[in-house]
C-alpha cells in the first residue's frame, strides 16, 4: 500500500501541473460579474464509494472540506428515502456532498483520497455492502472536475497500479438528495454501533495514518 499511495501521489503532481494550465484558462473565459473581486471560497463535488457512512466520516477530517452531507444521487425517483434506495431500483448511489475550499484542498487531492479509501474495481460492491447504490462514482459539479476526474482515473489504469481495471463511474451531477437526519454524522455519533467498530473504524485509522499531513487540527 505503501507503493500504491507513492505511486498515486506522483500521478496527483503531475496531473496538477498539466491540468492547471486548463483549469486557467477555463476561469479566464468565465463571464465576469459586476463585482471584479471573486468572493466565491467554496466548490462541491458528489463522490460514492460503498456506504456513505464510511466516506463521510473520511472525508469531513480532511483540511479545506467545509462540509459534508450524506445522499443519494444519481438516480430517477426525486426525494428517495433509505428504504427505496436500498431496493437498488430507483438508479441511486449513496453520496456524499463534498464542499470544500479549492484554495486549501485541490480536486485532484480529493480524488486522491477516493481512489485510495475503497476499491475502484469492483462493480456495484464494497465489501460486504452489494448493489449498484454502493457503486464507485464521481459525479462532477464543473468542466473542470471532469477533465481531472477523467484524466487521474486513464493514469491510474495505464499504470497498471490496480490489478483489475478500474470501474468507478465518471458523470455530470444532476441530482442530489440529502438523506435521512439519522444518516448525518453517522459515524460520529455511533462509533460503537457494530458496522462503525468493525468496518468504519478500522478503514478511518487506516486513513489516517496514510493521510496524517492532510488532517484536520
Amino acid at each position: 500500500m505503501n507503493k500504491l499511495k507513492t505511486i498515486i501521489s506522483t500521478l496527483t503532481l503531475i496531473l496538477i501541473s498539466t491540468i492547471f494550465s486548463c483549469n486557467m484558462e477555463a476561469k479566464n473565459n468565465d463571464k465576469p460579474t459586476e463585482n471584479t473581486n471573486d468572493t466565491t471560497t467554496t466548490d462541491t463535488i458528489t463522490l460514492g464509494a460503498g456506504c456513505f457512512w464510511c466516506v463521510e466520516a473520511i472525508f469531513d477530517q480532511l483540511k479545506g472540506v467545509e462540509k459534508v452531507i450524506s445522499g443519494y444521487a444519481g438516480g430517477t425517483v426525486k426525494n428517495p428515502s433509505y428504504k427505496e434506495v436500498c431496493t437498488g431500483n430507483t438508479g441511486h448511489a449513496e453520496v456524499c456532498q463534498v464542499i470544500y475550499n479549492p484554495n486549501i484542498i485541490a480536486t485532484e487531492e480529493l480524488l486522491e483520497v477516493f481512489w485510495q479509501t475503497h476499491d475502484p474495481t469492483t462493480l456495484n460492491k464494497q465489501g460486504g455492502d452489494v448493489g449498484t447504490q454502493y457503486r464507485s462514482a464521481i459525479f462532477y459539479h464543473n468542466n473542470a472536475q471532469k477533465q481531472i476526474a477523467e484524466a487521474y482515473k486513464q493514469q491510474l489504469d495505464s499504470s497498471n497500479i490496480f490489478s483489475n481495471p478500474i470501474v468507478t463511474e465518471i458523470t455530470a451531477f444532476t441530482n442530489f438528495y440529502p438523506a435521512e437526519d439519522y444518516h448525518q454524522d453517522y459515524f460520529e455519533l455511533n462509533g460503537e454501533q457494530p458496522y462503525c467498530s468493525a468496518i468504519i473504524k478500522p478503514k478511518v485509522e487506516k486513513f489516517k495514518k496514510k493521510f496524517k499531513d492532510k488532517l484536520k487540527p
